[in-house]
């Protein structure tokens, strides 16, 4: 049975830095959770304030990362946790993205719907404002580009602005 502890922003980025498939860890968040089974961490979540300006309105939060072990249900259940979290500190709307070729299974599963917006692919992520690698080493130290796909916002409803 799995069972959520918050953890430090340095425990979940040691976390997706040795697990996740192609993301990197972050620089900031509002708070990380963790997923036990039985003591062990199988997962973890990083949420903050959306990335995208237009979406940062103090009452909606991005979920950053979630990563697991492969643990049956670990990210259904960090995406619903996050959501209960964020409702319980009195955001309206909680938010994150998938790359277009992962299905969204552990979304729907928690509730979330997949909205149509979506990011554009591109060649790069890197531009010279904002440099970053396109290329990281896996655990195996092979190189791995990252993806370039465009990715899904997928969203779910925490609460009516009315129920204030």
């Amino acid at each position: 049975m799995l069972t959520v502890r918050p953890i430090s922003l340095k425990q979940a980025n040691a976390y997706v830095e040795e697990l996740h498939r192609h993301n990197r860890p972050v620089t900031g968040h509002k708070f990380s959770i963790g997923a036990y089974e039985g003591g062990v961490l199988r997962g973890v979540a990083i949420c903050g304030r959306p990335i995208a300006r237009r979406l940062d309105n103090g009452e909606t939060l991005e979920v950053y990362r979630v990563c697991t072990d492969g643990t049956k249900n670990a990210c259904s259940f960090l995406y619903g946790a996050c959501a209960r979290a964020a409702r319980e500190l009195g955001y309206v709307k909680i938010l994150t993205y998938i790359l277009e070729s992962e299905p969204g299974t552990s979304m729907k599963a928690s509730g979330w719907k997949r909205t149509e917006e979506k990011t554009l692919a591109a060649e790069s992520w890197s531009c010279k404002s904002r440099p970053r690698e396109d290329s990281v080493i896996t655990l195996f130290g092979e190189i791995q580009k990252r993806p370039t796909e465009g990715k899904w916002r997928w969203e779910k409803i925490l609460r009516r602005k009315e129920e204030e």
